[in-house]
């Protein structure tokens, strides 16, 4: 299936995505002959009802203050994105949504949910959690871009594909096919004395089935070293030139909490490449 319906996150608050990001997404959108659908969110947060705290520092005006700044980064964002879209040629529309800050990674979810895909910023610390929920409950795959400005379009000439047998990366090879397809050169990697594979099967044997795709694939193994599989992976992408990394997300529920894996989480944190999840 290809992509033609993608959905693109633009966070308002505390902070705004980067222009940049709108611009990078539009032109995967271009590469790929697909929709884009832009997304932001007016949050509005809650002032507490303690009458002293309201009547001491105000809290009401500064709540009304941040939900307006919010407002402002949205319509910002959002008209910043129409232009770029509409210079490019790109089919798009722009969604600005209102919610309280609580319910908005769900609202993220439910349009996640409708979309081949969904492009989303690198997150930072404070709105990781608006990741974790799409990647773990929409769905579908979710492309992360890192919010450093680029000095030319996103490319998809060579793609890494972090490969442990698990079936999270199953998922992940059989979602990014589109983009495989597209790609000059697709390298395996298998990162070797992190952990055991639970297969008897060869990295080989799924170099094999991409190459019925009509996909140049070449295999390469990566000693760990004792390093954290996430560093792995980082140092690899860069050493080979990989234009987008495709991996599945691992994770595990502790106390209703979620709670990424090791490789999930580094990754997401300031990716060097642009990183497709899938689970």
């Amino acid at each position: 299936m290809a992509f033609k319906d993608v959905l693109l996150t633009l966070m308002s608050y505390p902070e705004p995505t980067p222009v940049s990001v709108a611009d990078d997404a539009v032109s995967v959108a271009a590469a790929l002959g697909a929709h884009l659908a832009a997304i932001s969110c007016e949050v509005h947060l809650e002032a507490p009802g303690n009458f002293l705290a309201k009547a001491i520092i105000d809290v009401p005006g500064i709540v009304a203050h941040e939900s307006a700044k919010s407002r402002d980064n949205a319509q910002g964002l959002l008209a910043a994105f129409e232009a770029t879209a509409a210079r490019s040629g790109v089919s798009h529309e722009t969604i600005l949504e209102k919610c309280a800050a609580h319910k908005t990674s769900a609202l993220l979810v439910d349009y996640a949910r409708l979309r081949d895909l969904t492009i989303m910023p690198e997150p930072e610390a404070f709105d990781l959690w608006y990741a974790e929920e799409i990647i773990f409950e929409s769905g579908r795959p979710t492309l992360i871009l890192p919010t450093v400005p680029r000095s030319r379009p996103i490319q998809f000439g060579t793609i890494g594909v972090a490969w442990d047998f698990s079936r999270t990366a199953t998922r992940a090879v059989s979602d990014a096919l589109p983009l495989l397809e597209r790609a000059e050169t697709v390298c395996i990697v298998i990162v070797k004395n992190e952990k055991s594979f639970n297969s008897q099967r060869s990295p080989e044997e799924l170099a094999e089935n991409l190459a019925r795709h009509g996909i140049d694939v070449v295999l390469d193994e990566v000693d760990a070293e004792g390093r954290p599989i996430g560093e792995v992976l980082k140092a690899y992408v860069l050493s080979r030139g990989i234009d987008l990394l495709v991996m599945g997300a691992y994770g595990q529920s502790r106390w209703r909490e979620f709670v990424l894996g090791g490789a999930t989480r580094s990754l997401l944190s300031k990716p060097p490449v642009p990183v497709f999840f899938s689970r």
